[in-house]
């Protein structure tokens, strides 16, 4: 786990109206573009719907925006490890404030992903659950606040100790587990804040998918890196 490398930045691309049908694709390959060029790690996390299709189009990491606990077998409207395994796709989010799942549950997609060799992003919505998924030993945690998600504030402004209290804690448990932040992120400035507080990276949606320029807004957020 130590030589993993986690990006920078995830673009969550929800199910917003924005990436619906063929512009999911458009938006990943912007953001595979901006990252291309500047050398900094982008990955993307596209609706379901479009996962398979955007994973094999691509270079940079594709993320699934969620995975369930199951083997391979009776399941309608689940997605497993296996699946994901069996396409491009590298990794996925996990207990997202969104869709959120029991411990026990996400302990279970973490290990079932880390014996297919999927990079987990597990999301934890405070300091003590940040620990508390650091033990199940993903490569990474997001905190995210789930009142400022969507809003115009980061968590960097409104609640910057949570950045480096979840850092701390989280490397209290082990330290091989990458720190990103999330809520509210969205411009250079916020995701330079965050590197300094000891985050690795972000964890953003809203920003630049619901962006009348996405391109600009991706270069804005990484000009201090």
């Amino acid at each position: 786990m130590s030589e993993f490398r986690p990006p920078t930045i995830i673009v969550n691309f929800k199910v917003y109206a924005e990436v619906e049908g063929t512009r999911s694709l458009t938006l990943a390959k912007t953001c595979q573009k901006v990252s291309k060029e500047s050398g900094v790690e982008i990955a993307v996390c596209p609706p379901v719907i479009g996962l398979a299709l955007v994973a094999h189009t691509l270079d940079i990491p594709v993320y699934s925006q969620n995975v369930d606990p199951l083997k391979p077998g009776s399941g309608t409207g689940y997605v497993t490890p296996s699946m994901l395994h069996s396409t491009d796709v590298k990794g996925t989010l996990v207990n997202h404030s969104e869709h959120r799942q029991p411990a026990e549950q996400v302990k279970t997609c973490i290990d079932m992903c880390k014996y297919l060799s999927l990079d987990v992003c597990a999301c934890a919505e405070s300091v003590d659950k940040a620990k508390e998924l650091a033990a199940f030993g993903p490569q990474m945690i997001a905190v995210e606040p789930p009142e400022l998600i969507g809003g115009d504030i980061s968590v960097t402004t409104a609640n910057p100790r949570i950045v480096s209290d979840t850092v701390d804690a989280v490397h209290s448990v082990d330290k091989d587990v990458a720190v990103l932040c999330g809520a509210g992120v969205k411009t250079g400035e916020d995701v330079k804040t965050a590197l300094d507080l000891g985050a690795r990276g972000v964890l953003l949606a809203s920003g630049v998918v619901k962006s009348r320029d996405p391109e600009a807004v991706l270069r804005d957020l990484i000009r201090y890196i």
